[in-house]
């Protein structure tokens, strides 16, 4: 089965509609700087809030370890993605520090950011357009690529099923396909949700 991560989430009201379509993942930006950030306080009502069943995802751009274990430590993510420059060596002091299971993320422009993606330690990998662009990437670059993996950038209610049937990912990740006006749009998010899960 497909898994699919909701990711982006800002509201209480966010985990409200999760909780109706339970996808695998909930995924909150904890890096400052960009639109969707939320504050340690917010991720930390918005983890309440879900059902306990739905793992969330801590999502981290070039954040410092002490800061993803205090996150952890905080009980707010059962996942972290590094969404950043972070490299091997990284990965691995920041599972001794934190425990948790890691999503490393690739900007996918060449065939030499798949190869790096192929070579990561991490426990699942995502390929991704950038951070947050809403935009796809070239999809033939993944012919013949080596390892499971978790496809974000561009996906729509519209357009997943057709991606999902051509490339055949592990998992999909939406954050901007399922949002009107800069906000998650309960609707869509179903329309996501039975495009993948319903029986066609």
């Amino acid at each position: 089965m497909i898994r699919i991560k909701i990711c982006g989430l800002m509201r209480t009201a966010d985990a409200e509609i999760l909780n109706e379509v339970k996808p695998d993942f909930a995924g909150m930006i904890l890096s400052p700087g960009f639109r969707r950030s939320v504050s340690e306080e917010t991720a930390a009502a918005i983890r309440q809030a879900l059902d306990p069943g739905i793992p969330a995802v801590g999502v981290f751009v070039n954040a410092t370890f002490q800061h993803i274990t205090e996150c952890a430590e905080a009980g707010i993510m059962q996942y972290v993605q590094l969404h950043g420059d972070e490299d091997a060596a990284f990965l691995r002091g920041l599972r001794l520090s934190c425990g948790l299971p890691v999503i490393q993320a690739f900007r996918i422009r060449s065939e030499a950011d798949l190869r790096r993606a192929a070579e990561s330690e991490a426990d699942f990998i995502l390929l991704d357009s950038g951070t947050g662009t809403g935009k796809t990437f070239d999809h033939a670059l993944l012919d013949g690529f080596p390892r499971p993996y978790i496809l974000a950038g561009g996906l729509t209610p519209e357009n997943v099923r057709g991606v999902i049937e051509q490339r055949h990912p592990l998992g999909v990740d939406v954050s901007s396909g399922v949002e009107t006006d800069g906000a998650k749009d309960p609707q869509k998010i179903r329309e996501f949700v039975n495009q993948i899960r319903s029986e066609k």
